[in-house]
């Protein structure tokens, strides 16, 4: 008789600049959302796969629950809202404090919507001293009836086998959604974008606000080759220059630091030219947003 597994979906949800993609990251073991210190990096939500003997749980890391100001922001906002009704468990990540603020307590009205159950995952106790963890479970316990309170830190690994132990503990029972050498649903020139992106915030930190996009124009295999060519898409004139540097020296600095990262996801090597062209008001436009990929899903919302 074939063994009973474990499989199911788990979302992670909280304030933007958590840590819920490095947390993701680390639990599958391998970097598929893109990590920033900026808030509202991951815009799309990204689907991952962990498989153990246990069984297999299908992770859907949401762009962060916060007040939207432009069509981007709401169609960021619908992805997380939608997805809390969708899957068998809820991550709800936040940092070890014992002030609950607005935007936790906006959290906290959309939990109590739900019927799943919600494990509370305090991030980031590695910059925090070891006694006063207590004292933080017991703030939020007083909120909120969690099924699990789980404090990690997802920089560093702690506690995140205990994490995926918990999360095992309320799925059902039932046969794989994926193959176990599966990793993410994401195609491969979204994640390529997406890595882009990621070391154009990286590399332009406070100058550009999140007001770019990546587009991948073309992406050609070649033997141990991948040709991409890809457009760093702004909001204004000012932006473009200084994503291209002097003498393009920005430009290529982001270009180093992707098609590195490019190279080792691939397993083979990349030639990587980047452009940077001026779409102004993009995150407004329904159509450039749609272009970007970024609201495929907004009429079901």
């Amino acid at each position: 008789m074939e063994k009973q597994i474990k499989t199911g979906f788990a979302t992670l949800i909280g304030r933007p600049n958590v840590g819920k993609s490095t947390l993701m990251n680390k639990l599958i073991g391998q970097k598929i959302a893109i990590t920033s210190n900026k808030p509202q990096t991951t815009r799309n939500r990204i689907q991952t796969v962990y498989t153990s003997e246990e069984g297999q749980i299908v992770f859907l890391d949401t762009p962060g629950i916060h007040k939207a100001k432009n069509k981007l922001g709401d169609y960021m906002v619908n992805v997380a809202s939608k997805t809390l009704k969708e899957v068998d468990v809820v991550l709800w990540l936040v940092e070890p404090s014992n002030f609950i603020g607005a935007g936790e307590r906006h959290i906290i009205s959309q939990l109590q919507r739900l019927t799943a159950p919600v494990i509370l995952v305090i991030n980031k106790i590695d910059t925090v001293k070891r006694e006063e963890i207590l004292s933080f479970i017991d703030t939020y316990r007083k909120e909120y009836d969690f099924a699990e309170i789980v404090p990690v830190s997802a920089k560093n690994g702690d506690n995140t086998e205990e994490l995926l132990k918990c999360i095992f503990k309320y799925l059902p029972y039932g046969p794989m959604f994926y193959d176990e050498d599966t990793i993410t649903d994401q195609p491969q020139r979204q994640i390529v974008a997406e890595l882009i992106r990621e070391k154009a915030l990286h590399a332009l930190d406070e100058e550009v606000p999140h007001g770019i996009a990546v587009s991948i124009e073309s992406m050609k295999f070649k033997k141990n080759l991948v040709e991409i060519q890809a457009t760093i898409i702004c909001e204004r004139d000012s932006h473009k220059g200084i994503i291209i540097g002097k003498s393009g020296s920005m430009l290529k600095k982001i270009g180093t630091n992707a098609r590195y990262e490019i190279e080792q996801m691939l397993e083979c090597k990349a030639n990587l030219q980047l452009w940077v062209k001026v779409k102004k008001d993009w995150r407004d436009s329904d159509f450039l947003l749609k272009n970007f990929g970024y609201n495929k899903d907004m009429e079901e919302i």
